[in-house]
């Protein structure tokens, strides 16, 4: 009889081992996120009513002439133009707006398609850096990612948080 209870006691002390072997990993995981957070950067998904209707006002005098008023994007925005650009793309969830991270959605719309364009490509959207302040930027990339269904909204989150 002694030795059931005292396998009984190892069964009970291995599950305890386990329940704190995976407690230690979810802490180390908590500890790692907060660590690599980010508090100061200012991101578009923490956005308020009130920098998203800017947001819609900049897009539209900003960037609804190529992008469209309904952010469609240009038709057949996949295929090269004559001049081997290629059509701006759409900025609803069709596209390939969410795909990126804040910080490259950020800097494209800053310094130009060029900026993180590879090599040979040739990008025909314009850097805004001198005509809008760091503020209105994150307006517009709020108004379009508040047009996102919510797993297209998760699903850029997550490219944020694996972003550098």
């Amino acid at each position: 009889m002694g030795r059931r209870i005292r396998h009984h006691q190892y069964r009970l002390s291995q599950r305890t081992i386990g329940f704190l072997v995976a407690g230690i990993g979810l802490t180390g995981i908590l500890i790692a996120s907060l660590i690599t957070a980010q508090p100061g950067r200012n991101t578009a998904i923490t956005a308020d009513a009130s920098q998203i209707a800017d947001g819609r006002s900049l897009y539209v005098t900003y960037c609804a002439s190529c992008h469209g008023l309904n952010l469609e994007g240009q038709p057949n925005w996949q295929r090269p133009l004559p001049n081997g650009m290629m059509p701006a793309p759409p900025h609803d969830a069709t596209g390939h707006t969410w795909h990126h991270p804040d910080t490259f959605l950020f800097q494209i719309t800053k310094y130009g398609g060029q900026s993180v364009a590879p090599p040979g490509y040739i990008s025909g959207m314009p850097a805004f850096g001198n005509q809008l302040t760091d503020r209105q930027i994150w307006a517009i990339l709020a108004y379009i990612k508040s047009t996102w269904p919510p797993e297209i909204r998760e699903a850029q989150e997550s490219i944020n948080r694996q972003s550098p």
